[in-house]
């Protein structure tokens, strides 16, 4: 058996969920007198799936704690039989796990447990984005008033969007505060919550809903200062000074850097 053949045989036994070796790869192997070649796959199978249940718990530590080692193991090798590892780096190992969720189990079931697992992939993508160049209150400070109206804006590369519609954070402070497990329940009323990252550390908190529209309007739809100032206008004359101070907001946060004219947006 050439190197390659070899090779792919050892990958599509790890892959297997049974463990069942090719005859050609288990002929290949040879055992001692204190461990057989099929002693010694199988603790390798094992060993294989043993390091990506690590991962996956690594990723989702509030759901893993939710569900506890039993169901939230069998939820992941469901998981790992349907999305197998793809990528050198056990990074991107849980990307898929959220949308899995949703056709695995009921709705009811399904809806708090997705949501919090994208709570905690939001985390992970903000924590690993790339750094940009944050747009501080002192550079804006010296922006010349005429550049003020067609100032633009977008976001860094770390911030990410969640809408809960269940008490997730909740669940996640609980669980990275070491508290009491508060139950899962639906909120009265949506809740918006942006995350990103602050040097290393990695923040949130909640918006209103026309904060996020405006937040959204400049830096993800490409609106200049004076259009997000039109946008509020119904405000009157409180509408630049509503502007200015969600402005000064994003910049306190770290949210935003500066939108070049003919940058690819």
């Amino acid at each position: 058996m050439r190197l390659s053949d070899w090779q792919r045989e050892v990958q599509a036994y790890l892959l297997d969920p049974a463990g069942q070796p090719n005859p050609a790869l288990q002929a290949s192997l040879l055992g001692s007198a204190a461990l057989s070649a099929e002693q010694g796959l199988a603790i390798y199978h094992n060993a294989y799936r043993v390091r990506l249940l690590e991962a996956l718990r690594g990723d989702y530590p509030a759901v893993h704690g939710w569900l506890g080692d039993e169901e939230f193991d069998a939820l992941a090798l469901a998981y790992l039989n349907v999305h197998p590892s793809q990528h050198f780096s056990l990074r991107w190992l849980g990307a898929q796990l959220a949308e899995f969720i949703d056709g695995y189990l009921v709705p009811a079931q399904a809806a708090p447990l997705s949501e919090l697992a994208r709570l905690e992939w939001a985390f992970t993508l903000a924590f690993d984005a790339v750094d940009g160049a944050p747009l501080s209150l002192t550079q804006m400070a010296a922006l010349p008033a005429e550049d003020w109206p067609s100032l633009q804006v977008r976001l860094l590369p770390s911030v990410q969007w969640l809408v809960c519609r269940h008490n997730s954070l909740a669940i996640w402070r609980a669980h990275k505060e070491q508290g009491e497990f508060p139950g899962s329940q639906p909120l009265a009323e949506v809740e918006s919550c942006v995350i990103w990252r602050d040097q290393l550390i990695t923040r949130y908190r909640s918006q209103g809903a026309d904060e996020v529209t405006a937040l959204q309007g400049m830096a993800v739809h490409g609106w200049s200062f004076a259009e997000l100032c039109g946008a509020l206008s119904e405000l009157g004359e409180q509408a630049p000074m509503q502007a200015v101070t969600w402005l000064r907001q994003w910049l306190s946060d770290g949210l935003l850097q500066r939108y070049s004219t003919g940058e690819a947006r």
